[in-house]
């Protein structure tokens, strides 16, 4: 196996690495859900609340600013949900 000397990559197109990383946050912070009161992305686990134009607002910022009546609420769910697998009986009774 050969020993590499990783630190030669660092000079390597230094612009190019900022580019990409910089490329993929904004992607991810793009398709991100923010509170439209305080723009802070909502935790997983808490309730978020849409209005008729579908902003979302978080717990805090509803009770502050939100709307009177919301149109929809919803739990923030975390990025595995509806991954799991779910067995199922397929025996014959």
């Amino acid at each position: 196996m050969a020993d590499w000397d990783w630190d030669q990559f660092d000079d390597v197109a230094p612009e190019l690495q900022v580019a990409l990383v910089r490329r993929a946050v904004d992607h991810c912070d793009a398709v991100r859900e923010r509170c439209h009161g305080c723009r802070r992305t909502p935790l997983v686990g808490e309730r978020v609340y849409f209005d008729e134009a579908g902003t979302v607002y978080c717990e805090l910022c509803r009770a502050l600013e939100g709307p009177e009546v919301a149109t929809e609420s919803r739990i923030v769910h975390g990025p595995e949900f509806g991954h799991s697998m779910w067995l199922t009986d397929r025996r014959v009774a």
